[in-house]
């Protein structure tokens, strides 16, 4: 069986982002100190993003019934080596901003290494508008702290998805 393995690391990427949105949707405490527009700005964009993500992946459900699956086996050993990853950045640092970390690993994976460039289902994440995103979390914040996380979230995203790339799911 030939696998889209551009396609797998996609859904899995897709999948480690639609947990870091989980992992702080809908809590009450805000992650840090910024104006009330750019918590809403955050907020809207994360639940948009969420949306479009279930739109192109399956149900949690599926994963986990289908885990015997070559090709889930191969969405997993992609989400792993994504959560691997970070986990290794934020090891001795672990301060980080999930909604700045997920918005920078799709901004380079879509728009800087033009994945999936030509595939009708992510034409929500090929079109995005990240520069927008950019220059609401860098450039309107008044927060210096926060700014810095952000950058290290860039750096973080970058460096990930750059040896995301490089990776061999055979």
């Amino acid at each position: 069986m030939i696998l889209n393995l551009s396609k797998i690391k996609t859904e899995a990427l897709l999948l480690f982002c639609k947990d870091l949105i989980l992992s702080y949707k809908d809590k009450e405490a805000k992650l840090f100190d910024v104006s009330e527009d750019i918590d809403e700005y955050i907020t809207s964009v994360s639940e948009e993003i969420l949306n479009q993500i279930k739109r192109v992946t399956f149900a949690d459900q599926h994963y986990i019934q289908n885990r015997n699956h070559y090709r889930i086996k191969a969405v997993f050993k992609a989400y792993n080596f994504i959560n691997d990853e970070v986990s290794k950045y934020l090891k001795n640092d672990p301060t980080f901003n999930p909604a700045m970390l997920f918005l920078a690993l799709l901004a380079v994976w879509f728009k800087e290494l033009d994945k999936e460039s030509n595939s009708k289902e992510f034409i929500y994440f090929i079109l995005f508008p990240y520069a927008n995103m950019y220059d609401k979390l860098l450039f309107e914040v008044k927060n210096d702290e926060f700014k810095k996380i952000n950058v290290k979230m860039m750096n973080i995203a970058e460096n990930v998805i750059f040896n995301y790339d490089r990776l061999s799911l055979k």
